[in-house]
């Protein structure tokens, strides 16, 4: 019996001391990641308006009915994340969407709309696809096909739709559909909302 009670204890101390360690080593870099995040985002609110100064972009609430309708509209697992106005709307607005459906789990994108509608850039903020298949996402090559489009959606030209067509990457169609369903999710948010 006296065994019993002297490993419930090493164990409960071995437990409490484990937990304290996590705790500190979670309140040590809770503020450095955080900074982290905020200045992913800025670099890449900046590199789908690369002409606008740093103070022109003003983060501003996502209206969730808005953007529960658009989602809806297009029958895709997204979200709308984040809305930012560049230069309070007269140069464009920065929104970061999120397509569930990616191959490797969720593909969240910042996209840069001018006033007009224009697709002004795509910047990738996250995205775990396959190495050398789906990762090609990130490579000008696919991203800027939607750079400089006007156009009220894209669809996947494999997938036939309404829109832009977007060539898929060979062996990450998967990818393509995420990546054009964000941009739509976006896209969508921006007609019905500006």
């Amino acid at each position: 019996m006296n065994k019993i009670i002297k490993n419930t204890i090493i164990l409960t101390v071995i437990t409490l001391v484990s937990g304290l360690l996590l705790g500190l080593a979670y309140e040590v870099t809770k503020d450095p990641i955080a900074q982290s995040e905020e200045n992913a985002k800025r670099e890449a609110w900046q590199a789908v308006f690369p002409d606008a100064s740093e103070d022109a972009f003003e983060q501003i609430d996502v209206d969730q009915d808005i953007a529960a309708s658009v989602i809806k509209d297009l029958g895709i697992s997204a979200t709308i994340d984040e809305v930012c106005t560049v230069d309070g709307g007269d140069t464009g607005y920065v929104i970061t969407a999120t397509d569930g459906e990616g191959y490797g789990g969720d593909i969240q994108v910042t996209v840069g709309i001018t006033a007009d509608g224009t697709v002004s850039g795509v910047s990738f903020l996250s995205i775990s696809e396959t190495a050398g298949l789906g990762m090609k996402a990130t490579e000008p090559s696919f991203y800027e096909q939607y750079v400089g489009v006007q156009a009220e959606q894209f669809y996947v030209s494999k997938d036939g739709g309404q829109g832009e067509p977007i060539d898929a990457l060979s062996g990450a169609t998967i990818t393509t559909r995420a990546v054009t369903g964000a941009v739509n999710a976006a896209l969508g948010y921006f007609q019905n909302a500006f």
